[in-house]
């Protein structure tokens, strides 16, 4: 599977399991199995980069395991060979997505008259709530 120029994922790298689905499919969804769980060995791939797999640790989320495989569960239509097909690419989406490195955060400084009006503003509200207090007479 071809995810961009310089990943590309061995098949041994991907194990796929067809379970049955749930929800609506009438008789078909009794016989046919067309759920499909596909598992990729992230942290033992030779073709994912060491800061790839850290980023995609991240993304994967949930479907990260604790051996360092991503599993991807889809059962959304009928047709086994859809579900698998839709399961690759969510997988090469995730993929795609870790390899775009973050772009660094620069911090930055509130410039002098913002902090004057803020300032300014607090002081103001300062006035108005010490104004409500009982009146002397």
């Amino acid at each position: 599977m071809r995810v961009n120029d310089q990943i590309e994922i061995a098949d041994w790298e991907l194990t796929e399991s067809f379970t049955r689905a749930s929800g609506p499919g009438g008789q078909n969804v009794n016989k046919v199995s067309t759920a499909v769980e596909l598992r990729f060995e992230a942290a033992r791939s030779p073709n994912l980069p060491d800061p790839v797999k850290n980023r995609l640790r991240r993304l994967a989320g949930q479907r990260w395991t604790k051996d360092g495989a991503i599993v991807i569960f889809v059962q959304e239509t009928r047709s086994q060979a859809r579900n698998r097909e839709i399961a690759r690419d969510r997988l090469a989406e995730l993929i795609l997505k870790a390899t775009e490195r973050p772009k660094r955060r620069i911090a930055t400084k509130p410039t002098y008259g913002s902090v004057k009006r803020r300032l300014a503003g607090k002081k103001a509200r300062s006035e108005v709530k010490a104004l409500r207090g009982k009146v002397d007479e």
